[in-house]
């Protein structure tokens, strides 16, 4: 695999997959970069503002609300989870428990702690508690990017 690069001035990203044949490894590209153009309604007491996904460090729900993290905001998503889950497919956004979606793009460590509960350090440092019942998810996340 080749991987050129360029800045164009003026132009949005763009880009152009040269492939011999069609395959599953190809489409799966496909589906990924495809992917990492999708961004959620965050709302504010100011208004209303665009989170890209890459940006998304985890998803909650507090209360029966759902707030999206980035590296040091909080936002109000409406929605529910099975609206973010029907759109993150594809994508390093993983469920780790019955109430958190958490992006494992951000993800710095998972470490076992007391009573074989497993803990989650993003690059900020936050930390989340990773239910072993979406386990076998996560692992699945990191087959698939090779990590």
């Amino acid at each position: 695999m080749r991987i050129e690069k360029r800045q164009v001035e003026g132009q949005p990203l763009t880009v152009i997959i040269e492939y011999p044949e069609w395959n599953d490894s190809v489409e799966s590209l496909v589906r990924k970069i495809g992917r990492m153009d999708i961004s959620f309604v965050g709302k504010t007491e100011e208004g209303s503002v665009s989170i890209g996904i890459s940006d998304v460090y985890y998803i909650e729900n507090v209360e029966r609300k759902l707030f999206i993290y980035t590296e040091g905001d909080v936002y109000r998503f409406d929605g529910s989870m099975s609206d973010i889950e029907s759109r993150i497919e594809d994508t390093a956004l993983v469920r780790i428990s019955r109430t958190c979606i958490m992006n494992t793009d951000h993800l710095k460590e998972i470490r076992q702690i007391r009573n074989s509960h497993l803990e989650a350090v993003m690059d900020n440092d936050e930390k989340l508690i990773v239910s072993r019942k979406y386990l076998p998810d996560i692992k699945r996340i990191f087959r698939n990017e090779g990590l």
